[in-house]
């Protein structure tokens, strides 16, 4: 009866031990998968990026503005880069004889409309002073809001809306700029798009296209459908806070109904007109490089820790162009 007994005991045992062997021989052997890195954020591709990734902005295309120092007595600066040839350029050699005329001192911010844009230079509220300007500037037709032409670029542009017959509208970077296309591959035309942070040219009606003398900084979503209706001439790269952060005008489209909540213009210079001690230097993350590209798809599909769902797209002016200041010593 024992040995009856201790055979049905014994022989599972051995069994067991069988089938659980070469389990425990393979887990010994084989090593842990190991977990990916997490995927690298936009500012971590822009902060890794080469230096030959970065174009340097010419001196000459930037324009400084000095604002009254608010009221903890900081300074305020607002540096824009004005856009490079063949956009806008009547309207910006008109900037550029104002600025030299020194046009804009001791003008003011005289708008500042929520979610939409700031404003100043020449005054068009009721009550205000226009001041004269400059003799040589030039009026620049509305055909100008556009480039036309280069079909060959055009074809390299990326689709992101509806086509309307044969017409159809894309949008890209060129040459560090948001642009947008449309037309036909025979019949293409190219215009700057109305970004956060865009410097455009306030204008009456048409066909008015204004001098220069007046223009405004969008500080809200993108007002898209301002493009090829207004001239657009270049971007604040640095200082948009100041701009951004201003108290809400109260009246008609954001002008400030009283005079004193205008922020005072000390100065507006090109760079190359300031001392050699206050010169300069900035850069943009090329846009055909290797690394903005890495940069627009981390954008338009975040795949860092944070985000679970990648959003498989994102509008141009959701992808702003990396600008860094430099210093002299770095070139």
């Amino acid at each position: 009866m024992k040995k009856l007994l201790k055979m049905p005991i014994s022989m599972p045992i051995v069994a067991l031990a069988i089938a659980v062997s070469p389990i425990a021989i393979n887990a010994q052997n084989t090593a842990p998968a190991e977990t990916p890195p997490p995927a690298p954020s936009p500012n971590q591709i822009v902060e890794q990026a080469a230096t030959d990734q970065w174009v340097a902005i010419a001196p000459a295309d930037l324009l400084v503005m000095d604002l009254a120092p608010d009221a903890d007595g900081s300074a305020r600066r607002v540096v824009i880069q004005l856009m490079p040839e063949p956009f806008s350029q009547g309207w910006i050699r008109n900037i550029r004889k104002l600025a030299a005329a020194k046009w804009w001192d001791g003008t003011s911010i005289n708008r500042v409309q929520d979610n939409y844009v700031t404003q100043w230079g020449s005054f068009t509220e009721e009550g205000a002073t226009e001041k004269p300007l400059p003799d040589g500037l030039e009026t620049v037709p509305e055909t100008d809001y556009v480039v036309i032409g280069d079909a060959t670029n055009w074809r390299k542009f990326a689709k992101i809306t509806i086509p309307r017959g044969n017409v159809i509208s894309y949008t890209a970077f060129e040459k560090g700029w948001p642009l947008a296309a449309g037309g036909t591959p025979d019949s293409a035309i190219r215009w700057p798009v109305h970004c956060y942070g865009m410097v455009g040219v306030g204008r009456n009606l048409s066909p008015d296209t204004g001098s220069g003398a007046e223009l405004y900084t969008i500080i809200g979503h993108a007002p898209r459908h301002l493009d090829r209706n207004i001239a657009l001439v270049g971007r604040i790269i640095e200082g948009m806070e100041h701009m951004s952060s201003l108290p809400r005008g109260k009246g008609f489209l954001g002008f400030y109904e009283d005079p004193s909540k205008r922020v005072p213009i000390v100065s507006v210079r090109l760079a190359t007109d300031l001392a050699d001690d206050e010169q300069l230097r900035f850069e943009y993350l090329d846009t055909d490089g290797q690394s903005f590209a890495e940069y627009a798809d981390a954008r338009a599909n975040r795949r860092d820790p944070f985000f679970n769902v990648p959003a498989g797209g994102a509008d141009i002016c959701n992808i702003p162009v990396p600008i860094r200041r430099v210093s002299a010593e770095a070139e």
